[in-house]
């Protein structure tokens, strides 16, 4: 195989493979990517964990057509330092692979293309849904998924797409994030999607999406899902297990509510959780009529304080939180004014932009005992 491809071109394919290719792994075949001819002027590129496979085709200049396996993480510090010219590639006897880029020239050792894994067939994305949509499902969710590997079905997203529109929902145990947008149930033309989706997958759709424009397709079969995201194919493996009940978890009863600014909240909490417990991050809300209390203190390093305006006409109440957890919401939640809906001190909260037109949002938190 010979071909010749942008220097650009090539870093940036490598530079979205990069993320699927295991850094460790106990598979040697699965650190090579495989880099072969679609005709006279596209070439593919793909790497795999087995769990996840990222496919990407990019134009090049095909010389001779064939395959190559190569070192992913190799080849990728190779193309960040080229400078900006065309690349040669040139497969040579028993694996070798020769780069050259004006004075530069590279020989790295590559392996059978027989040895490299067999990725799953591609059947045609029957759903197709706009990207900066799933992009914003995904950034608004992905931060409660569990990093527990032991909690399996926790491990990713649930992802259901019908004629009521999509909803993606995740959690970890102590908190629940929940994002629903109705318009999307006009693209579903058969029995829709309802799956786990890893948080991996996840991570890499948002690198995809950021950089696309338009719309994404979807289709699954019994054990994949795959993303159609312009010249890129992302197939993942999807969880298999029972994700919790939901529907359970969300409150119904919260009769008291708050409205806070939510930069203003976001920044109180930041400085309150420095002077928290490294390990709870618990710090202590204690609102009264027109106002929010926010305290934390150790015994070791001292005590914060600090006092938050708010829209709230009811009863005094103490609540603890994990001061991150809280964080990690009002750092994606947009501008504006946030909803905290409530029953008591000891009953899980309710956090949503008070005005959202577009998507229903909410962020489910248990209480801490103080």
């Amino acid at each position: 195989m010979e071909f010749n491809i942008g220097k650009n071109a090539l870093q940036k394919e490598l530079g979205f493979v990069q993320g699927i290719v295991e850094k460790k792994n106990t598979i040697p075949v699965l650190s090579n990517i495989l880099i072969e001819s679609i005709d006279e002027s596209t070439i593919r590129i793909a790497g795999t964990d087995l769990d996840t496979t990222l496919r990407c085709e990019t134009g090049a200049e095909v010389k001779t057509l064939g395959s190559m396996c190569v070192n992913s993480r190799k080849l990728f510090e190779i193309a960040r330092v080229l400078p900006d010219a065309p690349v040669s590639f040139r497969k040579e006897e028993n694996n070798w692979v020769t780069v050259k880029c004006e004075r530069s020239n590279f020989r790295i050792a590559g392996v059978e293309r027989e040895s490299f894994p067999e990725l799953p067939n591609f059947r045609s994305a029957s759903i197709k849904l706009p990207s900066s949509i799933f992009e914003t499902f995904i950034k608004r969710t992905i931060f409660a998924i569990t990093l527990e590997e032991s909690r399996y079905t926790l491990s990713g997203a649930k992802f259901l797409l019908d004629k009521e529109g999509g909803r993606m929902v995740t959690t970890d145990g102590h908190r629940l994030a929940y994002i629903e947008r109705k318009d999307l149930g006009a693209s579903v033309t058969n029995g829709g999607i309802d799956t786990l989706i890893p948080r991996k997958t996840l991570a890499e759709l948002t690198k995809l999406t950021a950089s696309h424009e338009g719309e994404i397709g979807l289709a699954t079969d019994e054990n994949h899902i795959y993303f159609e995201i312009g010249p890129r194919l992302l197939i993942s493996r999807t969880l298999a297990g029972q994700f919790p009940n939901y529907e359970m978890v969300i409150p119904k009863n919260n009769d008291k509510s708050a409205t806070f600014d939510s930069a203003t909240l976001g920044q109180a909490i930041r400085r309150v959780a420095l002077m928290s417990d490294e390990r709870s991050h618990a710090i202590r809300f204690h609102l009264v009529p027109g106002n929010l209390h926010i305290s934390s203190q150790t015994v070791e390093e001292g005590e914060a304080r600090e006092t938050v305006a708010t829209e709230y006409a009811g009863d005094e109440v103490e609540i603890g939180f994990n001061a991150q957890y809280l964080q990690d919401f009002l750092n994606i939640a947009s501008d504006g004014q946030i909803s905290f809906e409530f029953k008591d001190g000891n009953s899980q909260a309710q956090l949503r932009p008070a005005s959202d037109s577009d998507y229903e949002y909410k962020y489910i938190i248990m209480p801490m005992r103080l």
